[in-house]
């Protein structure tokens, strides 16, 4: 008999992966602890692989958890769409996104059409800031949901993983000045700490040609030729480059994405873009 992915299992599945821990995951599906990890039982036994390895901190994902994790959120994002289209599950009302500027770019376009296609009468008002201002924001209570930057150690529910890479126009010499002239975000942003600890170890100097929340700013800089700058990978845009280890400066570490709601007082649109967001940027 042909064996079949079943739903509920690949979204129990996805939010084990998302927070790292089978406590929060069966909070979140609205299950007991231990009926979850049957879920997680029948999933192995259903694809014939070991999908989670149990730490004392939580779970992780193994070799083979990672690939279907892959498909289980296509999997879930296909169904939802699905199930919204041709059941009338369109909803309405109006929520506050926090996004910052280079996620922005990379990302919303994205995000905001795919959740238009099923919800065309939801409003999304979009707040730009530096991570640490949505974060204070949020908590406040000023906006509904953000997408944010975070130390990978220091989350479990990452959605993606990016690099942290040196930019400079697409035609300017590798070679700079010492000490290296930057144009960095604000100073307690994770471009700005990343680049002048990674700098500080490598015995580099430099000086702070630019630093500030405005990322068309940064962007300015950086195309005058006055300063190297430091992006999350995908919001490079297409007139720079990234610098290349040839380039003499030291690597950049890796940050994750994350988002942060209320999951307790969020409004049915608001977990609604959640879910999408969760579904669809790993997948950008």
């Amino acid at each position: 008999m042909a064996r079949s992915l079943d739903i509920d299992l690949l979204r129990s599945f996805a939010s084990v992966a998302e927070t790292g821990a089978l406590s929060r995951a069966a909070d979140r599906v609205g299950r007991s602890q231990a009926a979850l990890s049957m879920q997680m039982k029948r999933l192995e036994d259903l694809v014939g692989q070991p999908l989670l390895t149990r730490t004392g901190r939580g779970v992780l994902l193994t070799v083979q958890g990672e690939r279907l994790l892959v498909h289980a959120r296509r999997i879930l994002v296909s169904h939802d769409d699905a199930l919204a289209e041709f059941s009338g599950g369109s909803l309405s009302g109006s929520l506050r996104f926090g996004c910052p500027d280079d996620y922005a770019q990379a990302f919303l376009p994205a995000l905001l059409r795919g959740f238009a296609q099923h919800h065309p009468a939801a409003a999304i008002a979009v707040i730009c800031a530096a991570t640490p201002r949505l974060e204070a924001q949020h908590a406040r209570g000023g906006l509904d949901l953000a997408l944010v930057s975070t130390p990978l150690a220091a989350e479990r529910d990452i959605l993606r993983r990016e690099d942290l890479v040196w930019v400079i126009p697409r035609d300017r010499s590798a070679t700079w000045i010492d000490p290296l002239p930057l144009a960095l975000g604000d100073p307690d942003t994770l471009d700005h700490r990343a680049a002048i600890a990674a700098l500080d170890r490598a015995g580099r100097g430099y000086r702070i040609a630019y630093a500030s929340g405005s990322l068309s700013g940064l962007l300015a800089v950086v195309r005058s030729g006055q300063a190297v700058a430091v992006l999350t990978r995908s919001a490079v845009p297409g007139d720079l480059r990234v610098l290349a280890r040839a380039g003499g400066l030291p690597a950049l570490p890796r940050i994750g994405v994350t988002i942060r709601i209320d999951e307790r007082h969020a409004s049915p649109l608001a977990r609604a873009f959640a879910a999408h967001v969760r579904a669809v940027l790993p997948v950008l």
